[in-house]
């Protein structure tokens, strides 16, 4: 029957069905589903009951995995290609360090100097209800800009840090964060390297521009994040086990939603598709 494309919401987001991932994709089987990611920036595939290889081999269809040397703390020891994203404790019965990762409004490792084109993350163990994921498209948020709002922003990079919702619970990983990854200055609005189309980049990690201090960034940053968080330009989804959910980090940002019971497992799976160059190290300290 081959492959079928369905639209999940007026904003963003497409479900591939008639694709199971246990067996080899071919060259153009995954031209259509690489169409479908660039048209609508997120892709659903239901049910796929893979390993972490095979999730492993259907992500390096779509580039370079990043071994997450900047995340070694919740790299899979085998697979470092593998981001665990799970509330289940440690060997050392501590809690997971990654528990509460995602619950910001961001774009996979802006805060690094090759951030994310692209993430898959397979839903290994999922709550009954709640622990949702919310998207926003972060290129029909920047066309309904005003002419004059594009025009401020136009050549102004924002401040990324490395930071993370319950970070304060685990100094030793916050001092090793901030060692490994030093804030890095990105562009507010990015030029997709595929599409030519114009996105916001910015989110929650985002505390200040660039010679900026924080008082006189907020106010913009605020309503950047406002705007680009309104109703008609976000997708909701809501987990199921074996779901396996990939985003386009150029042209999305998007949050984990902390809305389940803390007892219960939540269990994710990661890889992240390396992107091109962007940004530069922040040359400039903060003025208090």
């Amino acid at each position: 029957m081959g492959i079928r494309i369905r639209k999940l919401s007026y904003a963003l987001g497409a479900q591939i069905e008639g694709l199971d991932l246990t067996r080899p994709i071919g060259e153009s089987e995954f031209g259509e589903v690489h169409r479908a990611f660039l048209e609508h920036g997120v892709l659903l595939l239901r049910g796929q009951r893979v390993d972490r290889e095979q999730h492993i081999a259907f992500s390096r269809h779509f580039g370079e995995l990043d071994r997450h040397d900047s995340l070694p703390r919740d790299r899979d020891p085998d697979h470092p290609e593998l981001l665990m994203v799970t509330n289940r404790e440690r060997t050392d019965g501590q809690p997971s360090n990654s528990r509460y990762t995602g619950q910001l409004w961001h774009s996979d490792m802006s805060f690094t100097l090759v951030p994310s084109l692209g993430s898959l993350l397979r839903a290994v163990e999922v709550p009954p209800v709640g622990g949702d994921t919310m998207f926003a498209n972060m290129t029909a948020a920047y066309d309904a800009l005003s002419p004059g709002m594009k025009r401020l922003i136009d050549g102004l990079h924002g401040v990324h840090q490395p930071e993370r919702k319950g970070a304060d619970q685990a100094p030793q990983w916050a001092e090793q964060n901030r060692r490994l990854n030093p804030p890095v200055a990105q562009p507010v609005v990015r030029v997709h390297p595929e599409t030519g189309r114009r996105a916001l980049y910015i989110g929650e990690k985002v505390r200040r521009f660039e010679s900026m201090t924080e008082e006189e960034s907020q106010p913009i940053i605020r309503y950047l994040l406002q705007h680009a968080t309104r109703p008609q330009f976000l997708y909701r989804h809501q987990w199921q086990r074996d779901d396996i959910l990939v985003w386009d980090n150029r042209c999305t940002m998007h949050i984990a939603l902390g809305d389940y019971e803390q007892a219960l497992e939540r269990h994710m799976e990661r890889t992240t598709v390396l992107g091109t160059p962007s940004g530069h190290v922040a040359v400039d300290a903060e003025v208090a």
